[in-house]
C-alpha cells in the first residue's frame, strides 16, 4: 500500500515538474518584439498638432500585444534610447533600413520589429464644443475612424514576414479637437481614451494586433 502510494506520488510530482517545464519552454520561445512609432506622413497634411500620434498609436499597440500575450514586447524606453543613439529619422518608421533593422536586433536581442504607418486618424464632430482640461469635447456626439497598416520585419534577414491592418470607428458621444499647432491633444489622458477618436483608435490597433497573432505559427 505503501509503495503505490509512493509511486502514486513520485508521478503527481514529476508530472507537475514536467508541465511547469513545458509552460517554462512556451513562454520563453515566445517571439521577442519591439514597437516602432507608426509614421503619419499619410495625414500630416492637415495634421498641425505638436504631440507625436505615432508614438502614441506605438504604445496602443504594445498595450495590446501585453494583453495578448502571444509575443514579449521590448519596454518602449529602451527603444527609444536605442533610436536616439542611431539618429533614427521620422522618415524611417515606416521602412526601416536593413542596417538599422540589423544594428536595432543585436543591441536590444530582438527578432522581429513592427513598423507601421497611420492611414487614417479622422473625426466629424456635431454640435457644440466644451473645453475640458485643455481639451476640445464635443457635446453634440462625433464620428471617428483610424485606420493602421503595419508589417511585422526579420532584423536578421530584412524579410517582411507578415503584414496587417487594423481599422476602428466609434460614434461615442463625444470627440476630442486639436488645434493647429496646439498641444492639447494627449493620447494617453483619460479624456481621449474616453473619446470617439480614443475609442476607435483602441480597436483599430486591436484588430491590428489579432491579425499578426492569427499568424504567429509561421514565425521561427
Amino acid at each position: 500500500m505503501r509503495t503505490k502510494l509512493f509511486v502514486g506520488l513520485a508521478m503527481t510530482v514529476g508530472c507537475v515538474s514536467l508541465c511547469g517545464h513545458v509552460a517554462a519552454q512556451s513562454k520563453s520561445k515566445r517571439p521577442t518584439v519591439a514597437v516602432m512609432d507608426f509614421d503619419y506622413g499619410a495625414i500630416h497634411h492637415w495634421w498641425g498638432g505638436q504631440y507625436d500620434i505615432g508614438k502614441g498609436m506605438a504604445d496602443q499597440v504594445v498595450d495590446s500585444l501585453i494583453n495578448d500575450g502571444t509575443f514579449r514586447v521590448i519596454e518602449r524606453k529602451r527603444l527609444d534610447t536605442v533610436l536616439a543613439e542611431q539618429d533614427f529619422a521620422r522618415s524611417d518608421r515606416a521602412d526601416p533600413g536593413a542596417a538599422k533593422l540589423s544594428k536595432i536586433g543585436r543591441v536590444l536581442g530582438v527578432k522581429y520589429i513592427i513598423a507601421g504607418s497611420i492611414t487614417k486618424f479622422s473625426m466629424e464632430q456635431k454640435g457644440g464644443r466644451l473645453r475640458v482640461k485643455g481639451i476640445g469635447l464635443g457635446g453634440g456626439g462625433a464620428n471617428a475612424e483610424v485606420r493602421l497598416t503595419a508589417r511585422m520585419i526579420d532584423t536578421t534577414t530584412a524579410e517582411i514576414m507578415m503584414s496587417a491592418k487594423g481599422k476602428g470607428s466609434s460614434k461615442r458621444g463625444t470627440g476630442v479637437s486639436f488645434s493647429k499647432g496646439g498641444t492639447a491633444l494627449n493620447m494617453g489622458s483619460n479624456e481621449f481614451r474616453d473619446s470617439a477618436l480614443g475609442d476607435a483608435q483602441e480597436k483599430a490597433c486591436e484588430e491590428l494586433v489579432k491579425e499578426f497573432v492569427a499568424r504567429a505559427d509561421r514565425l521561427e
